[in-house]
């Protein structure tokens, strides 16, 4: 019976949304973003040569069609990505409001967002004088510390000396719909972070804050670092996914990083976490040992967590070689009938003013018995392709290009 693979490689833009100009980063649209598109350029141009050197060499991607996915999406040319696609292969856009996490992935599984995100002022300090009180009836202290948006390693290596003094937790947030609190592991406790994240998620999911994310790390000040045991407790979906649907036929779901979380453990049967070189290994095996008919979901996050937010370009670049090098095998592995998809949730440029996620169109590429190119598709296509690869009944708006 025929599998289904769906891999996010996050924020892996290739340029080119129509409504990127109503999106920002600070004052400035995100019109012109392009986060393959600009990787690529400093590549070629030297610019990228910090652990890595050269042209950025994707083999195993472009031969399934990101460098014409980035061709198609924008119109841009990216050096060394020119090779003839073998696989299927398109671009697809996001008609959810926003460009977050949630709403990327939500789309992608067959379930477009209603609603508009709620989002915390870009003021000091920014949270609700009753969102702050009950943190701190939940966590037991005087205060809080942060209350303001910020970048979560910069805030950690600033605040982390008075957490540990104070026993005061550490809540930021982004121009994304996000409640954040970081915390030490040891002094402050990892259980009693998530407890607290937990306890306070049901308040911010209630005002349509779409995460309550737990950031612990460990260390001392001038050396601490964020740990691999993040949590995000999201809002729920409001209505079935690709998930549901196939945890509803009798089949077996397979998540693999922060899938879980993004969608509140609803429609998952079995989970994996870590940091995307165990990820990478998790997906070798479910690809050898994944039940016939099954759906594993993956997201790799660290495109985005450490190199895009933080404007790391050689760091993306060099981490989109680790990928594609460890790919190969991957996709060698799948079986005749197997469907692997490949995109991104939204795009985060690291040539880009600011530190936020960019509006952008993503690659859509699938290693499978199918080939040709499919166009410029609806996200929510994805999902009601993988639907169709599996035989089932597409339940929500998309159209499958299969």
């Amino acid at each position: 019976m025929a599998r289904a693979f769906l891999v996010v490689m996050d924020s892996l833009g290739v340029g080119g949304a129509p409504d990127a100009g109503g999106y920002f980063n600070g004052d400035l649209p995100d019109t012109g973003a392009n986060t393959l598109g600009h990787i690529a350029a400093a590549c070629a141009a030297g610019q990228a040569d910090q652990g890595r050197a050269g042209p950025l060499r994707l083999p195993n991607l472009d031969a399934l069609g990101l460098g014409a996915a980035l061709r198609l999406a924008s119109g841009a040319r990216g050096a060394g990505l020119d090779g003839d696609p073998s696989g299927l292969w398109g671009v697809a856009e996001e008609i959810s409001r926003g460009k977050d996490t949630p709403s990327g992935h939500w789309e992608l599984a067959g379930l477009p967002v209603p609603w508009d995100w709620a989002y915390f002022p870009k003021t000091t300090p920014c949270f609700p004088d009753d969102i702050v009180a009950e943190v701190m009836r939940l966590a037991g202290t005087d205060g809080i510390l942060g209350n303001e948006h910020a970048s979560g390693t910069e805030i950690i290596d600033r605040l982390g000396a008075a957490h540990q003094e104070t026993g005061w937790p550490i809540c930021y947030t982004s121009v994304d719909s996000v409640f954040q609190i970081a915390a030490h592991e040891e002094t402050f406790g990892l259980d009693r972070l998530l407890a607290l994240c937990a306890a306070l998620a049901p308040m911010l999911h209630a005002r349509r804050i779409g995460r309550v994310i737990a950031r612990p790390f460990t260390g001392s000040p001038g050396s601490y670092a964020r740990t691999a045991n993040r949590h995000d407790y999201a809002i729920a979906p409001p209505g079935p996914t690709l998930l549901d649907l196939v945890q509803g036929a009798g089949r077996v779901t397979y998540t693999i990083g922060k899938i879980r979380d993004i969608f509140a453990g609803r429609g998952v049967d079995h989970a994996v976490t870590g940091p995307d070189a165990a990820l990478m290994e998790h997906l070798g095996a479910h690809v050898a040992d994944a039940a016939d008919g099954s759906l594993t979901f993956a997201n790799f996050v660290e495109f985005d967590s450490l190199y895009g937010h933080r404007r790391d370009v050689a760091g993306y670049a060099g981490h989109l070689e680790w990928f594609d090098a460890m790919l190969g095998p991957i996709l060698a592995a799948l079986r005749p009938d197997d469907l692997m998809i490949l995109t991104a949730d939204h795009g985060n440029d690291p040539t880009w003013p600011g530190t936020d996620h960019t509006r952008e169109r993503v690659p859509v590429l699938a290693k499978g018995p199918y080939s040709g190119q499919i166009g410029i598709r609806a996200f929510a296509d994805v999902g009601a392709s993988l639907a169709a690869h599996l035989g089932m009944p597409n339940q929500g708006p998309g159209q499958s290009f299969l």
